[in-house]
């Protein structure tokens, strides 16, 4: 895992699709759920819904809420 993807979990925002401009930080468990049986798409953006899903799936989207209390 590498810190700077977490940190980018927060700013980015899904492109497409039911919660286009949701940051991925921010998508609902089942969405994530989707990706992970579906297949998740190519290139970063796949790598980091696989690590929301990986936080998410494992009860740890805790480990975001000093990122964001950062300015």
């Amino acid at each position: 895992m590498n810190s700077e993807h977490l940190t980018l979990l927060l700013v980015r925002e899904m492109p497409y699709g039911k919660y286009k401009g949701r940051k991925i930080a921010d998508l609902p468990g089942h969405y994530l759920g989707w990706f992970a049986r579906e297949g998740f798409p190519k290139g970063e953006l796949g790598q980091l819904l696989a690590l929301m899903y990986e936080l998410d799936h494992n009860d740890l989207r805790a480990l975001l809420h000093p990122l964001r209390a950062r300015p």
